[in-house]
């Protein structure tokens, strides 16, 4: 094939697959009511996603922040076909009152995930919720107990899962039997991502409802630490990089391997070399996932350098046979014989979605596994199936990171038993599941969902 045929025959196949912009197996649907809870960085990146493989209409958005919100009202109206301006609110109770949402989108901080979700599924919407689900192991039974009771879709936002040279990884390597036996993955981050600042704390700024931002979470004195997006940086709100980092290739390694639960969780670390943050989640932290013949081990140091730097954040396959190294930027598989090694890079869109060069804070590299898992989801709302990053895995995957917590935590290992949802043999690790509310506030209980 000639350069001029290869072109094309690259032009014949990207009008095949959009239609009018959007994905071809989309482009006819009836628009889709959406609304997202949360305007901030990442849930305008899942938003303007979404907008570009199908013909939604947003209608409501959600956020505490009216700086923020006012500015995501903007941006949407700008990028959506209608060009409306989408209602705005300020609590999500509002707006899933109004019961017209087709799909909900969630990308508050974590320990506002459960109960938007919970909520959003009783008002009848599909679920779009980021990682991890949530921040304590009850709120995550009672999210998957209300899906599967007012049976809706929920995807998780752990896109490794629709990221195509990952598929591809999975599919001609693990899948193929290319590394032999399996006995160890390593999963790791090493991002110097960790808050190292010691502001003052502060009155909330004016355009922020910071009672609201807090919510069940324990009320702290406002730091702008807090908001936005450093929010991480707090136990209070989250669970540290393992709940940040770890979850996202922990889930990856379940699903390239089809894992369930691991038997047992073991993990050590704290704050072992940055004293003098603000922060109060662990700097360096290490962290055994046991599935009986295979270990997965984690291991994050927000200080330092890694041990390859083409792999900052990843996972690598140990097997009799070969090596496989995989991240959101590309993947390498080695063997004994030079000749076999496979590289590849991630692959990316402008051509197709030239607005991802110039969208503010987007990670572009990460932007197709994004509108992939949006793709995916949209199928299981119009199959009733169960997308590739179900809320059940979503559960396994976020339970099991807040598990590596509390064995920290607790000095011990800790052995799961799914059948009960309960750990084996330790009634001050079972207690530590559920995390307080703060008043007014009530936990959800799968029993009451």
């Amino acid at each position: 094939m000639n350069r001029r045929e290869f072109l094309q025959a690259g032009a014949a196949g990207l009008a095949l697959s959009t239609v009018g912009g959007y994905a071809a197996e989309f482009a006819d649907d009836k628009p889709k009511r959406v609304g997202l809870i949360g305007t901030g960085w990442y849930g305008k990146c899942d938003l303007l996603r979404l907008i570009q493989v199908a013909p939604v209409e947003v209608v409501s958005l959600c956020d505490v922040d009216k700086t923020m919100l006012a500015a995501a009202a903007e941006i949407v109206s700008g990028r959506q076909q209608s060009k409306k301006k989408p209602r705005t609110y300020s609590d999500y109770r509002e707006m899933l009152k109004e019961k017209d949402l087709d799909i909900v989108l969630i990308a508050t901080p974590d320990h506002w995930h459960a109960l938007t979700m919970i909520e959003a599924v009783k008002a009848g919407a599909d679920v779009y919720c980021q990682k991890p689900i949530s921040v304590d192991v009850v709120e995550g039974q009672a999210m998957l107990a209300a899906a599967r009771k007012y049976r809706r879709v929920v995807q998780v936002g752990t896109q490794r899962r629709s990221t195509p040279h990952l598929i591809e990884a999975r599919d001609t390597i693990l899948k193929q039997g290319k590394l032999g036996k399996i006995g160890l993955v390593e999963i790791y981050c090493y991002y110097h991502m960790r808050a190292n600042s010691n502001p003052p704390d502060i009155d909330p700024p004016a355009n922020l409802d910071y009672e609201m931002w807090t919510g069940p979470a324990p009320l702290r004195p406002y730091n702008k630490l807090c908001h936005p997006r450093s929010w991480r940086a707090f136990m209070e709100y989250g669970n540290g990089i393992v709940g940040d980092m770890c979850i996202h290739m922990f889930d990856m390694v379940r699903w390239m391997l089809d894992l369930g639960w691991p038997k047992r969780i073991s993990s050590s670390g704290g704050i072992l070399v940055d004293k003098k943050s603000k922060a109060n989640i662990s700097d360096t932290q290490d962290a055994t996932f046991d599935f009986g013949d295979l270990q997965v081990v984690w291991q994050h140091r927000t200080w330092g350098q890694p041990p390859d730097p083409k792999y900052p954040w990843g996972a690598t396959f140990y097997g009799d046979k070969g090596t496989l190294k995989a991240s959101v930027m590309g993947y390498d598989f080695t063997t004994d014989n030079k000749a076999q090694a496979i590289h590849k890079d991630v692959v990316y869109e402008f051509e197709q979605y030239p607005e991802d060069k110039t969208e503010k804070d987007l990670e572009t590299h990460v932007a197709p596994a994004i509108r992939g898992h949006m793709k995916d989801f949209l199928r299981a709302i119009a199959s009733r199936g169960k997308p590739v990053a179900d809320i059940e895995q979503g559960y396994i995957s976020s339970a099991s990171s807040i598990m590596a917590n509390l064995s920290m935590q607790l000095g011990r290992s800790l052995v799961w038993d799914a059948d009960t949802s309960q750990i084996v043999g330790d009634a001050e690790a079972n207690r530590l599941l559920r995390r307080p509310y703060r008043s007014p506030w009530a936990h959800p209980e799968v029993a009451k969902i």
